[in-house]
């Protein structure tokens, strides 16, 4: 039992990972064979893989057709983004109260390479030092529940979030937005960091849905019935 425990474990990470990572894009068809085929296993613990996915939200299910990588309507994105700016908010009050300076110099060395990045034009690589400013903020929190619910919610957007599209006018306010979230976090300013960081993810919500990463309410139902 512990055995099958730890395969249906690794087969659902595996799985969440790919899907995650965009391999198989938003709406597409999981293809089962082909995933049975890489990783080694039969279609029972694949599709009880899948059921998991589902609960989690990644996984549309579909009777007697298989099943799909699910695409968020604006109405997902909007209610965990809104969640998301939640979670940061508090992490970065939290941050204030309980980071050291290491942690700080950290997130300050990520700053610098990023906007490096930023004046290159590097978008890839910009987004990963991004990625790497909030994360640390939240593991600056000292709060494993709260990192807990932020690394669940925020792995569902996390492929939106950090490979959309910024003009050049959206993407130097975004910069700047850093500069404040690092200035407030070297002064231990709770207050200032909580709420500088809902406007930044409010921002960026605004462009997920500007780019079409998520589809109109109603749009999937429509299609079925189509």
């Amino acid at each position: 039992m512990e055995r099958w425990s730890m395969l249906h474990e690794e087969v659902v990470g595996r799985i969440r990972a790919i899907l995650l990572d965009g391999e198989i894009p938003p709406g597409a068809r999981i293809p089962e064979r082909e995933l049975c085929e890489r990783l080694e296993i039969s279609r029972t613990p694949l599709r009880e893989a899948l059921k998991v996915l589902a609960a989690e939200g990644l996984v549309q299910l579909l009777p007697h057709r298989g099943s799909r990588a699910a695409k968020l309507t604006d109405k997902d994105m909007r209610d965990l983004f809104e969640v998301c700016q939640g979670l940061e908010a508090l992490a970065g009050e939290l941050a204030c109260e309980r980071i050291t300076d290491a942690e700080i110099d950290a997130i300050a060395a990520a700053h610098a390479a990023m906007v490096l990045h930023y004046r290159e034009g590097d978008l890839i690589q910009y987004y990963r030092g991004n990625r790497a400013i909030h994360e640390g903020i939240v593991s600056a929190a000292g709060n494993p529940v709260l990192t807990g619910l932020y690394t669940s919610v925020t792995a569902r957007i996390r492929r939106a979030r950090y490979v959309t599209p910024m003009t050049p006018q959206r993407w130097a306010v975004a910069v700047r937005e850093h500069e404040g979230i690092l200035n407030a976090l070297q002064r231990r300013d709770g207050a200032g960091l909580s709420h500088i960081l809902r406007a930044h993810l409010r921002h960026k919500r605004e462009e997920v849905l500007q780019a079409g990463f998520a589809e109109t309410e109603g749009a999937d139902l429509a299609r079925r019935i189509a």
